[in-house]
């Protein structure tokens, strides 16, 4: 395998994990000063091999990466935590005070996970695997963390998840989104919401938009995939206005009393009528985001709020 990384500033790489083999669709944000270095996002379990050999290819010693800090603890952003500091004891682990239970045991998180995909976990995410609570650091809204020669500063943005941040490099003011900012591809305008079950929010998810708009960060570094300077705004209005419209869809759906499939025809169709103006590759959204995560975490979301 070609590794892939990015050197987006002189102290920022950001790593393509090529997941399942596809390029563009998780990534990892690598911060190196020349003497520490530190990690946003270490994606699945599976792809934990390709996340070393790239660190070391962008001229990195895997002994001076000593802090991870993963935006939230769905397996593809924080799956590989517990597999790295087993191999790297030295590696510490920062996550959001919801979060960190299920990374110190995340037998909940893969019990979860296998009701979705059985006997695939191994090839679609791997195993994840604990980290020691001596490993774990548990980070606030607001808290600041010196690393790497910049300040990282976190805020916490519920509404894909409750256990989620983004995080703020505050030397470049390049902006880590995790998944509350949305699924976007390299230079394509349009950016999916991933509304997996069961957190989905669609309040406080508008409330995190409105949080993170007001920052004027130089750009957005989502998880998913790329970084887009310029744009800001229009990303996130474009994040918004499709959150809710696709949410009033399923809403209208379940209120005609559609089931689960139908509901999954209309939104496929409402997607691909969506694309057919933009010259992408709706294949990548689709891995970053499925349909089905879409349609269940709406379908959770609304039936829980209409009763």
């Amino acid at each position: 395998m070609t590794l892939v990384f990015d050197h987006i500033t002189k102290q920022i790489t950001q790593i393509d994990l090529q997941y399942q083999g596809r390029r563009q669709v998780i990534a990892s944000y690598l911060f190196f000063d020349g003497n520490e270095a530190a990690l946003i996002e270490t994606g699945p379990a599976l792809t934990v091999e390709t996340l070393i050999a790239s660190v070391r290819a962008a001229g990195v010693p895997i002994e001076i990466l000593r802090h991870l800090f993963v935006t939230h603890i769905h397996l593809d952003h924080s799956g590989a935590a517990g597999v790295l500091v087993q191999r790297f004891p030295w590696m510490r682990v920062y996550v959001h005070p919801v979060g960190a239970p299920h990374l110190a045991d995340p037998s909940r998180l893969v019990t979860s996970a296998a009701r979705l995909y059985g006997d695939r976990m191994d090839t679609v995410w791997g195993l994840p695997l604990p980290v020691p609570s001596e490993n774990l650091v548990v980070v606030n809204d607001g808290d600041e963390f010196q690393v790497a020669g910049t300040t990282l500063r976190a805020f916490d943005t519920p509404g894909h998840a409750r256990h989620h941040h983004a995080y703020l490099d505050t030397t470049s003011g390049l902006l880590c989104t995790g998944d509350v900012g949305g699924v976007r591809m390299p230079n394509v305008c349009y950016v999916r919401p991933p509304t997996p079950p069961p957190e989905l929010d669609l309040e406080t998810w508008k409330a995190s938009i409105a949080r993170l708009r007001a920052l004027k960060a130089t750009g957005l570094c989502p998880t998913h995939f790329g970084v887009f300077r310029g744009d800001a705004d229009w990303h996130w209005s474009d994040l918004e206005q499709r959150l809710i419209r696709w949410g009033e869809i399923i809403r209208e759906e379940i209120q005609k009393g559609s089931d689960d499939q139908a509901m999954l025809r209309r939104m496929e169709q409402q997607i691909v009528a969506e694309f057919e103006t933009i010259s992408a590759d709706l294949k990548a959204y689709d891995v970053a985001a499925s349909y089905e995560h879409i349609v269940s975490g709406y379908a959770r979301y609304w039936r829980k709020k209409l009763g």
